[in-house]
């Protein structure tokens, strides 16, 4: 049966969710496909969402960055997680790729952990990187100069990367530079069907009042506004995560019945943090999204710029989220008019056809992996051309 490893960053599920689409579109290519997933991403996230066989080996990858809350970066403890994941590291690289030789994959897939590329790259097996962006270019803006730990761990991140064979840049997303040679793709999401009858219904909203969700992604916000939001006639909330009892405007989407894609899919508005998977599957169901910036996480300005060239966007501060000014933003985002049409969502299927070739298709004398990308993509292109 054919295998392939995944490496995914526990950071949030925004890695997950790319992947799981790479992986869906590649079994539809490569009969009976099966999945490592090397992560410390739940199963409960993979569970309705991947339609390959898979399993779950649970490790952490990689840190990313530790976060207070959805919102903000905590710099000392990320610094400090980094130090702990960097000792031994040489050992850590080797004890991973010896589970990676163990399972026998044809290809091993990251997104976007150094240790599982560096480990990949130490097997021999091909060894694909895909993300939107790179942890050396996350953790840059916070480095100390007199902290030399701080520049040996963005070498080592960056030495890791440089040995991926290739690395697959998912649009929109940041420029680069640790990884050559870089194959650009498409968006990759995958929306829900819409069920607005069915939402409504649930939460009992009447015909005229406007429904908006209102989640910040894998890592939960303490804080909400509940009263001003009880008090904001003609909406109904549903809130990724937990809601107080007694309140009858706002209800916890864990009540609800429905998963958080059939919600996001179905509600007229989205209140969240600029995250990948949140604004480009937003934008290409035309939902308007109403953002509080984070401003330390530099994958944010192409997200943002993605939101208003396609989609229909408005910035919230987060004094005015926490006090509840949320009406004028509101509107804005409303009376926003879809400028152009958004790309297809054609990244998974792009990933997909590059993996199976790189994982399935024979070398020629003399070829690199990095040769045979470009081969298959020049030979696509001319059938195009056609």
């Amino acid at each position: 049966m054919p295998l392939i490893w995944c490496s995914i960053s526990g950071h949030g599920y925004g890695h997950a969710a790319q992947v799981v689409p790479v992986l869906n579109a590649l079994g539809r290519l490569v009969p009976n496909l099966s999945a490592i997933l090397r992560t410390s991403v739940p199963a409960d996230f993979f569970e309705p969402r991947l339609d390959i066989p898979w399993q779950l080996k649970v490790g952490q990858q990689d840190i990313g960055c530790i976060q207070d809350g959805p919102l903000k970066i905590d710099v000392s403890r990320t610094w400090a997680a980094h130090s702990v994941l960097h000792s031994d590291w040489q050992q850590k690289i080797e004890a991973e790729a010896a589970l990676i030789r163990s399972a026998g994959p044809a290809c091993v897939l990251s997104d976007i952990s150094h240790l599982g590329i560096a480990a990949g790259a130490a097997t021999g097996i091909p060894t694909i990187g895909l993300c939107s962006l790179s942890w050396d270019l996350v953790l840059e803006p916070f480095a100390d100069p007199a902290q030399r730990e701080h520049a040996t761990i963005l070498r080592q991140i960056r030495e890791a990367y440089a040995k991926a064979d290739c690395f697959l840049r998912v649009a929109p997303a940041l420029a680069i530079t640790a990884f050559h040679p870089v194959r650009e793709i498409g968006p990759i999401a995958e929306p829900a069907v819409p069920q607005p009858a069915a939402l409504r219904k649930a939460i009992g909203a009447g015909q005229s009042e406007r429904v908006v969700l209102v989640g910040f992604g894998g890592i939960a916000l303490r804080a909400f506004p509940f009263e001003h939001m009880e008090a904001m006639d003609g909406f109904r909330f549903v809130v990724d995560g937990v809601v107080p009892n007694g309140l009858t405007r706002v209800l916890s989407l864990a009540s609800l019945g429905m998963t958080f894609k059939a919600v996001m899919a179905s509600v007229d508005m989205i209140l969240t943090k600029p995250g990948y998977g949140t604004i480009v599957e937003a934008v290409a169901l035309g939902i308007p999204v109403v953002y509080v910036r984070r401003y330390n996480f530099p994958d944010e300005p192409p997200l943002v710029d993605h939101l208003h060239r396609y989609g229909r966007g408005a910035e919230l501060s987060l004094a005015d989220f926490l006090q509840g000014r949320w009406n004028a933003a509101i509107e804005q985002a409303f009376a926003r008019p879809l400028s152009s049409t958004p790309p297809p969502l054609s990244g998974a299927q792009d990933a997909a056809h590059i993996l199976k070739a790189v994982s399935y298709t024979h070398l020629r004398a003399h070829e690199t992996v990095l040769d045979l990308v470009c081969r298959l993509l020049l030979e696509k292109k001319k059938h195009m051309l056609r």
